[in-house]
C-alpha cells in the first residue's frame, strides 16, 4: 500500500516539474515558439483553401443542375407545344400552314414561268444575234469589206502572143466564174464586187482605178468542178484567150484559196433602204 502511494507521489511529482517546465518555455523567447506558431498558421491557411475548393465544387455542382433543369422544362414546353393546343387551333394552324404552302407554290409557279421567258429571250436574243452575225459575214464578204477563204481555183493567163489581151474577155471570163457560182473573186490583188469595172488603157488594163498587167492571176471561191467549167468549157472564154489571143492558160483546184484584198463599203448617195 505504501509502494503505491509512493508510485501515485512519483507521478505527481513528475506532472508537476513538466508543468513548471512548460510555463518556462512559454516564457522563454525561443526559436521553437515561433516554428510552433507558424506551424499552426500553415495550418489554418490550407483549412481555409479546402474549405474554399469544397464552396467552390458545390457551388459549380448547382448551376451545373439549374441548367439541367432548365433545359428539362424548355425542351419538354417544346414537346408538348402542340398537345396543349385546342382541336381548334391545331385546325387553324393547319388552315394557315396550306395556306403558306399553297402562296409558296404559286410564286414558285410565277418564278418558274419568269425563268422561262427570261430563257426563250435569251434564247431568241441569241438566235437573233447568230443570225446578225452570219448576215455581217456575209454581207461583209459580198461587199469585199471581209477576207475570204475556201475550195476553189486559181487561173493564171499569160500576155497573148497574137495580140493584147483587151478588157472585154478579160470581163467575160469574170462573168462566166460568177455565173457558174463563184461567192469571191480577186484578180491581180484587186477584190471583184458587184460595181467592178474593167477597162483599157494605153500600158494594160485598168479595173476599178488599179492597173492590171500580165500575167493575170484570177482566183475565185466556189464549187471548184464548176469553176473548171467555166474557163475549159470547149468554144468557151477559156478556148478564145488560147486560139485568138495566143495565151497560156492554166487552172488549178484547190482545197484552200484565200483572197486576202478587200474593199471599203461604198457610199450610196441616191439608194435608200425601203422605209428610210
Amino acid at each position: 500500500m505504501s509502494a503505491h502511494n509512493e508510485n501515485n507521489k512519483d507521478v505527481l511529482s513528475k506532472i508537476h516539474e513538466q508543468i513548471v517546465k512548460d510555463q518556462n518555455n512559454d516564457s522563454t523567447q525561443t526559436g521553437a515558439f515561433p516554428m510552433v506558431k507558424s506551424r499552426t498558421k500553415r495550418i489554418s491557411l490550407d483549412a481555409k483553401t479546402t474549405r474554399a475548393r469544397l464552396y467552390s465544387s458545390i457551388l459549380v455542382t448547382v448551376l451545373c443542375a439549374l441548367l439541367g433543369f432548365s433545359y428539362a422544362i424548355q425542351v419538354n414546353n417544346t414537346t408538348s407545344t402542340y398537345e396543349t393546343m385546342s382541336e381548334d387551333e391545331l385546325t387553324k394552324l393547319i388552315s394557315e400552314t396550306s395556306t403558306q404552302v399553297q402562296k409558296l407554290e404559286q410564286r414558285k409557279n410565277e418564278l418558274s414561268s419568269q425563268l422561262n421567258a427570261l430563257k426563250d429571250t435569251a434564247d431568241k436574243n441569241e438566235k437573233a444575234a447568230e443570225i446578225a452575225r452570219q448576215n455581217a459575214q456575209t454581207n461583209g464578204i459580198l461587199s469585199g469589206r471581209l477576207a475570204a477563204t475556201g475550195e476553189g481555183v486559181v487561173i493564171r493567163i499569160s500576155q497573148g502572143d497574137k495580140q493584147k489581151i483587151d478588157a472585154a474577155v478579160l470581163f467575160t471570163l469574170l462573168e462566166e466564174l460568177r455565173n457558174s457560182g463563184a461567192e469571191v473573186i480577186e484578180i491581180n490583188n484587186v477584190r471583184v464586187v458587184t460595181s467592178t469595172y474593167i477597162s483599157d488603157a494605153s500600158n494594160g488594163l485598168v479595173c476599178d482605178g488599179t492597173k492590171l498587167k500580165a500575167p493575170y492571176t484570177i482566183r475565185a471561191i466556189g464549187d471548184v468542178d464548176n469553176l473548171q467549167n467555166a474557163v475549159n468549157l470547149a468554144g468557151g472564154v477559156g478556148s478564145r484567150l488560147k486560139v485568138k489571143y495566143g495565151a497560156t492558160v492554166s487552172v488549178d483546184p484547190s482545197d484552200r484559196v484565200t483572197i486576202k484584198s478587200t474593199r471599203q463599203a461604198p457610199q450610196y448617195t441616191y439608194a435608200h433602204v425601203v422605209g428610210q
